[in-house]
Parts: structure tokens; sequence; C-alpha cells
């Protein structure tokens, strides 16, 4: 008897077809959503220019596949929580914030520890590039209005252990 009753060959090879649509799509639905990422973790301190020390718990992102992964996917952050990416040498560096669903704060870090450049409150989800403008060895993103809250502004430095 074909497995749809009344529709003989049509209706088994709709039967078919449906079996095979569920043996590879479902499996692809129940699928993650992303891969993990495993990341580092380390400190990161932001000494502004009057002086204030403001450390973070930072997760350090340096390979390709961290720093393409980022903080994307992520509900929360933190006040006292961030990334740090350690680019392999100085180099001009954009970023979006696609697959991110919380406003971040990036401070582009020149090689000498300094944060040249601040894009405060980034759109979550846009595909919107954000460049550092000039060459810069590392980017720390914070949580959005981390910067304004704390007094935060280019020429602040910002240390860590991670840093070349």
């Amino acid at each position: 008897m074909p497995a749809v009753a009344g529709c003989g060959m049509v209706g088994a090879m709709l039967s078919r077809l449906l079996l095979v649509l569920a043996l590879t799509v479902l499996p692809l639905a129940a699928a993650p959503a992303q891969e993990a990422v495993e990341f580092g973790k380390g400190e990161a301190t932001v000494v502004t220019r009057d002086g204030e020390h403001h450390p973070f718990h930072v997760e350090l992102a340096t390979t390709a596949p961290q720093m393409a992964r980022g903080l994307m996917f992520r509900k929360e952050l933190a006040p006292d929580a961030g990334m740090l990416f350690v680019l392999p040498s100085a180099q001009m560096t954009a970023f979006w914030m696609k697959n991110t669903l919380i406003p971040l704060d990036m401070l582009f870090i020149a090689e000498d520890g300094r944060v040249v450049r601040i894009a405060e409150r980034t759109t979550p989800m846009s595909t919107e590039s954000i460049s550092s403008r000039r060459p810069v060895i590392a980017v720390l993103e914070l949580p959005g209005g981390t910067a304004e809250r704390l007094g935060i502004g280019t020429g602040a430095k910002v240390e860590s252990k991670a840093l070349p």
C-alpha cells in the first residue's frame, strides 16, 4: 500500500521526498547557530588623562577565528568586562556589528598603548564599517556608554600584559 493512501505512485514519491527532506533539513535546523570559539582571559586597565585607573576583565581575541567571532551573539556584557583584539602588527583595521546584539564602545589603541579613536555606542547588527582611521595594534571593546560613564577619551592609555 502506498504511503499516502489513495494517491498511488505520486503519493509514494511525495512520501519519499518528505522523508529525504526530513532526514536532511531537520538535522541542519537542530544544529547550533554558531560554532563555539574559545577565548583566552586577561586583564586590561584604562588610565584616563586624569590618572584614573579603570580595570576590566577581558577575553582575548588573538587568532583569526576569535577575531571573526568577537562579541557576536552575546546578549549582555558585564560593566567591567570587554574583549581585547590584539593584532599581529600595527595596521589599519575596521570592525562591524553584524550579529552583535549589544551596543559597544570600541577603543582603538596605537602601538604606544594610547587610545587614538573611540567609536561610542556602536549600533547593534549594523554592517557599517567602523574604521580605526590610522594604524593600531589593538582594539578594546567595552559595553556601550562605558567611555562616557568613566570619562575615557582619546589619549587615555590601555595597559595589559596581552599587548606587545
